[in-house]
């Protein structure tokens, strides 16, 4: 058991937690902005992965419309917030693969751009 004491709005309060189970540093993995990945591209062009999970709550593009990289393409509602998904490309946005209602896993398949 470790003691700390810490301050809130101006008034003092002691609080006593107890370590669960200690973590080897050799565990945890730092990682880097760039490694996390968002969008993949292939050979017909790019793939827009789901950052998170989430509802669909808007699609702001439509196929066949032109998308400069970081035009926001669809927002997701994750927690309560919005999150929007941003074009890693420019292009033109040759497929949507979900639709306003849809819950979606993270990583999922949501647009292609060409």
């Amino acid at each position: 058991m470790k003691i700390y004491k810490i301050k809130v709005n101006g008034k003092s309060y002691k609080v006593e937690l107890e370590a669960i189970e200690e973590v080897a540093s050799e565990t945890i993995k730092e990682v880097k902005k760039e490694e996390v990945k968002k969008a993949v591209s292939t050979g017909e062009g790019t793939e827009v992965l789901a950052p998170i999970q989430g509802n669909v709550v808007d699609v702001k593009v439509s196929v066949g419309a032109k998308v400069k990289k970081g035009q926001v393409l669809l927002l997701i509602e994750a927690m309560k917030l919005e999150n929007e998904v941003l074009s890693p490309v420019d292009g033109e946005v040759s497929e949507i693969l979900v639709s306003k209602g849809k819950t979606v896993a993270n990583k999922e398949l949501l647009i292609k751009i060409k």
